[in-house]
C-alpha cells in the first residue's frame, strides 16, 4: 500500500515521503496512529495544502523535547526496592517504577519514550538508560537502585 508520511517514522522516512508498506502496517498501525494516509490524488493535494502547517508543528515538537532534554541531562533517579544479601532485587525496576520516580521529580515522561536495552533492572547499582523524547532527541539517565532491608 503507498501512503503518505505525515510525521518522522523510525526506519521508514521523513516528513511528506510517499513510501509502500504492507497493508496490515498501514491499516493497523499508521493511519489510526495519525501518522500517515492513503497516497490518494485528493489526499497528495490536502497534504501539499497542510504541508506548512505539520512542518511547523513537528518543529515546535522538536523544540520541545530539547527543552524537556536540557532539563533531563545528567539527572540521576535512585528508586528503593527489597533486596537479598548478594544485592539482587526481590522483583524488578520497571520503565514504569522509572516513569513515576520521574513524575515524583516533576518530569511528564510517557513510559513507552524509556529504553532499557537489557530489560527491567534487577540488580541494586547505577544503571544508564535512555529516554527517547522524540525521534532525534534521546537523553542518557542514570537510575541508582538502593536496597533496603
Amino acid at each position: 500500500m503507498q501512503i503518505i508520511l505525515l510525521e518522522k517514522v523510525a526506519n521508514l522516512g521523513t516528513l511528506g515521503d510517499v513510501v509502500k508498506v504492507k497493508d496490515g502496517y498501514a491499516r493497523n498501525y499508521l493511519i489510526p496512529q495519525g501518522k500517515a494516509k492513503r497516497a490518494t490524488q485528493s489526499n497528495m493535494a490536502e497534504f501539499e495544502a497542510k504541508r506548512a502547517e505539520l512542518e511547523k508543528a513537528q518543529s515546535e515538537k522538536l523544540a520541545e523535547a530539547q527543552a524537556v532534554a536540557t532539563k533531563l541531562e545528567g539527572l540521576m533517579v535512585q528508586i528503593a526496592r527489597k533486596a537479598g544479601m548478594d544485592g539482587r532485587l526481590f522483583g524488578s525496576v520497571t520503565n514504569i517504577d522509572i516513569a513515576e520516580a520521574l513524575d515524583a521529580q516533576g518530569f511528564k515522561v510517557e513510559r513507552s519514550a524509556i529504553r532499557m536495552p537489557e530489560g527491567p533492572i534487577k540488580a541494586i547499582g547505577d544503571v544508564q538508560i535512555d529516554i527517547a523524547l522524540h525521534h532525534d532527541v534521546v537523553v542518557p539517565v542514570t537510575v541508582s537502585v538502593l536496597g533496603e532491608q
